[in-house]
């Protein structure tokens, strides 16, 4: 259980009467109407949604991620041995082996090079939701403490006959600065996110295969098939 957890309920409960109180409206210009239009949520929402990341399952697939490579290790050196045995169909292998060992793991572009980038953004992920879940935290608990919660909670607990609610009553004006807050903390929290994809995008895309290309023959490719002579080492 961290910050953001200890908060949840007093802070949705709190969202959950600044929701009621935005539904009629809030003071012409105020800095939430930007807000509001960007997230296309109100904050109780957004908090509600923002409740479910948790940075164990990223860190965790990391992880599971790095496992892979190992056997991709194995490969590569069981790909590495000598060759015993030499002729056309010797370094017709030869080329493949090659081709396939750089393919595994020979630079970013490698599969093992995509799979430390995954993990790796993975790991990224991982700290942002766990940077980003203090942040929130921190506004939540600003939010509850101030002086525009107690107008919200003052507006939204009389009766229908004795609150007087529109867009720049008390209330409204308080509920419209406490969901400024928050939501511009998740607005700079998902901006973080984009952040990350859109620098770890190039390192996570497709990892195709190449398969070797022709090249000349060092006995002019004159001969035919099974008339050229490959000798295997014992």
């Amino acid at each position: 259980m961290d910050a953001l957890d200890r908060l949840a309920e007093p802070g949705l409960d709190l969202l959950r009467r600044v929701d009621a109180l935005l539904a009629a409206g809030a003071p012409e210009g105020h800095r939430v109407w930007p807000l509001l239009r960007r997230m296309q949520v109100l904050p109780g929402d957004a908090l509600r949604s923002f409740l479910d990341l948790r940075p164990a399952p990223l860190a965790g697939a990391g992880h599971a991620v790095r496992r892979h490579i190992q056997g991709y290790d194995h490969a590569c050196a069981a790909l590495a041995d000598p060759l015993l045995w030499s002729g056309s169909a010797a370094a017709a292998y030869d080329q493949s082996r090659a081709m396939l060992l750089r393919h595994l793991d020979e630079g970013p572009e490698s599969l093992v090079g995509r799979l430390e980038a995954t993990a790796g953004y993975a790991d990224a992920l991982a700290h942002w939701v766990e940077d980003s879940r203090l942040a929130v935290a921190r506004a939540l608990a600003d939010v509850i403490g101030s002086a525009e919660a107690v107008a919200v909670v003052a507006a939204t607990s009389l009766s229908r006959e004795q609150s007087h609610s529109g867009p720049s009553s008390p209330g409204n004006a308080g509920a419209a600065e406490i969901a400024a807050r928050v939501l511009a903390v998740l607005c700079v929290a998902y901006d973080g996110a984009e952040t990350l994809l859109r620098q770890w995008g190039p390192s996570l895309a497709e990892s195709p295969w190449r398969p070797p290309g022709t090249r000349p023959r060092s006995d002019g490719g004159g001969a035919a098939p099974g008339t050229r002579t490959t000798r295997i080492g014992w």
